[in-house]
């Protein structure tokens, strides 16, 4: 999700702190944060209310000019139940 490497005086918990400080803020929460090795330095998985709240909390980190965030939107299997339910009248291009 982010790149955000903690400064040698903040250390890890402390952005974990911080992350979820903010989070709740926006009226959602962390529920995992990992650093990892590779072009991506942090995993925050995290729940939000709507789509709108999780878009400003990454809007906001970009803004910082500190860290690049990026979401990805996970589904539950039951979600996904919920989509291979749904049908509608769909034409493709050119047809």
């Amino acid at each position: 999700m982010a790149t955000a490497n903690p400064t040698p005086a903040e250390g890890g918990t402390r952005r974990r702190q911080e992350a979820e400080r903010f989070a709740e803020s926006m009226g959602g929460r962390v529920d995992s944060f990992h650093f990892a090795f590779g072009d991506t330095d942090a995993y925050i998985i995290g729940d939000f209310p709507d789509a709108a709240s999780a878009a400003a909390v990454v809007r906001t980190v970009n803004a910082s000019g500190r860290v690049k965030a990026t979401t990805t939107v996970l589904m539950t299997p039951e979600e996904v139940d919920q989509v291979v339910e749904k049908r509608g009248s769909y034409r493709p291009p050119g047809t």
